[in-house]
């Protein structure tokens, strides 16, 4: 016998899904969120043999949705970046990792980066700041002025975020514009 629990659900009416497989056999339980005064309690099983339902249960795979990332971020981020530990990741916008960790550095104390979930506002290969008379290659804005871009992650930005050259490459080439970027603190 193998249970799986399935994602909790939010609300007063079910707190759980508890979905056990017995040879020849499915059964579905559903839990009651406790009250409170009172525990959780189970509303009902029902239970779907392979002689019933043979079609839905033979060669069929039970996969969970994605309720949480493997990076520190919402699944639905395709870009994370951590400001705390100085990394960086691409996702497939369903929690799950396509490139990373890899260093990245944000802005300093007096500029920082902002924090939050943004969508990719555009994306330019050769930016060049006026701003800081600097060149800003592979940058992926996501706040105005502030972007995802090719410098030395191992120093501050004045709001952006750093990442090596082939990282840049990496980000610049993976995200598009309205793509989800979270950066958390």
């Amino acid at each position: 016998m193998s249970t799986h629990r399935g994602p909790t659900i939010v609300g007063r009416a079910i707190s759980a899904i508890l979905l056990t497989v017995l040879p020849g056999a499915v059964a579905v339980t559903t839990v009651a969120a406790p009250g409170p005064d009172s525990a959780p309690a189970a509303l009902g099983t029902s239970a779907v043999t392979a002689s019933q339902q043979a079609p839905q249960i033979r060669n069929t795979a039970f996969r969970a949705p994605a309720a949480a990332s493997s990076t520190p971020c919402a699944a639905t981020a395709k870009a994370c970046v951590n400001l705390s530990t100085r990394q960086a990741w691409l996702t497939d916008g369903a929690g799950h990792v396509t490139y990373g960790p890899v260093a990245a550095h944000g802005g300093s104390s007096h500029a920082p980066t902002p924090v939050g979930t943004f969508g990719v506002i555009y994306k330019d290969q050769h930016h060049y700041s006026k701003e800081f008379d600097a060149p800003m290659p592979y940058s992926v804005f996501f706040y105005p002025g502030d972007a995802l871009h090719a410098d030395n992650p191992s120093s501050a930005s004045n709001g952006c975020i750093h990442l090596a050259l082939s990282s840049a490459q990496r980000f610049f080439n993976g995200l598009a514009p309205g793509d989800q970027v979270q950066v958390i603190g």
